[in-house]
């Protein structure tokens, strides 16, 4: 095991703001690189959702309608859920007398 120094010498401290700055370069390139990526991405999806709608209301319209059949679909299946348990209740009450 090494002995820890207790002096730091002038090169060692240049050595040490040398990786400390090629670190933070190299962490400033990747989120460069990262928001050139994203907004890359966010300009395909906006193409491609500007192709298939005429305008933003329509897209709004569209989701609005997606939603209402996900309401429709979640009533009826709870409908039919509280039926089933209603009709076995009764069926079991029958089976009892």
């Amino acid at each position: 095991m090494q002995a820890v120094r207790e002096k730091w010498t002038d090169e060692r401290l240049d050595d040490l703001n040398e990786r400390v700055t090629n670190g933070f370069e190299r962490v400033d390139r990747d989120i460069r690189d990262l928001r050139m990526e994203m907004n890359a991405r966010f300009d395909a999806q906006d193409a491609r959702m500007d192709t298939r709608f005429e305008s933003v209301d329509a897209r709004f319209d569209a989701v609005d309608a997606r939603f209402d059949d996900l309401h429709k679909l979640l009533l009826r299946a709870c409908g039919g859920a509280i039926a089933t348990l209603v009709t076995v209740g009764v069926a079991l009450v029958a089976t009892q007398l």
